[in-house]
């Protein structure tokens, strides 16, 4: 059998709620050739029941199961080694992937070899899959490379990327986990393009009380060495711009309430003001 021209990888963990939905909405993906890797990462609910009737049905589905728990970082790499085709597709276990969104990405990223990754703009919708905002991403190479200093370029859970410079660069470092797609953009970025679809390829899930509201303060002192160690190992050079911009933002984190910096980001966010 050929290999498929897609792999999708999604890493799971207790995430029955909503892991229906997610994998419906690969397996209605109007490309069809593809095949989806489900890390699951030690789950004590119903999650590995769930996943396994899935895999009974189709043969495209694969179940890998962690021995013990890794972080999220960790079960990427794993899936991502474990895939046929050279083109991986993220996905999360509680988004809703939009039809057409492999089909448009897969066309993108194989327009020109050059491109390394590819994003989308998302739909962010609350539990209940009302939508709250468009997120909305630059489009060219260096429109997303320079806004690696203020966000992430892209919505990491619709990207698309080759396995080949993914392996080249050394995957995801499981160290800067949760933050561990900036510092493979960072790694990416020094030799190959991005690129974006114009167009919302994912339904985004928002948790009032999800980690980076709780710990918002952890993970941005993550992304300021992530930052840090792009300019002094990799040789990016911020603009005056995005220094002042880092400056406020750390300033920001030690004198704004905690309860009130994920509302304040994903305000900020959502009406693309940064």
């Amino acid at each position: 059998m050929k290999n498929p021209k897609i792999t999708v990888v999604m890493p799971v963990y207790n995430a029955q709620k909503f892991i229906i939905s997610a994998i419906e909405s690969i397996l209605n993906q109007t490309l069809r050739d593809f095949e989806l890797i489900i890390v699951n990462d030690c789950s004590t609910d119903k999650t590995r029941k769930i996943i396994e009737s899935f895999a009974r049905k189709d043969p495209r589905i694969k179940i890998v199961n962690n021995k013990t728990r890794m972080n999220i970082a960790a079960s990427l790499n794993k899936g991502v080694s474990m895939a046929s085709s050279n083109i991986i597709a993220r996905m999360d276990a509680d988004d809703i992937s939009i039809p057409i969104r492999l089909e448009m990405q897969y066309r993108l990223i194989s327009s020109d070899k050059n491109i390394a990754v590819v994003g989308a703009n998302i739909i962010v919708m609350d539990l209940n899959e009302n939508e709250i905002a468009i997120r909305n991403y630059p489009t060219t190479s260096e429109e997303l490379k320079a806004c690696l200093f203020k966000y992430s370029s892209f919505a990491h859970p619709v990207v698309c990327f080759r396995k080949s410079v993914f392996d080249e660069v050394g995957g995801y470092n499981p160290k800067y986990s949760p933050t561990e797609d900036l510092d493979l953009w960072f790694r990416l970025g020094v030799k190959h393009k991005f690129g974006n679809v114009k167009k919302p390829l994912l339904k985004y899930r928002l948790y009032n009380n999800s980690s980076s509201n709780k710990s918002l303060k952890d993970l941005e002192i993550l992304v300021f060495k992530i930052r840090f160690y792009a300019v002094v190992k990799y040789g990016y050079r911020p603009s005056l711009i995005d220094l002042i911009y880092n400056l406020l933002q750390f300033v920001t984190l030690w004198f704004t309430p905690e309860k009130y910096r994920g509302k304040i980001y994903n305000f900020l966010r959502n009406n693309d003001l940064i």
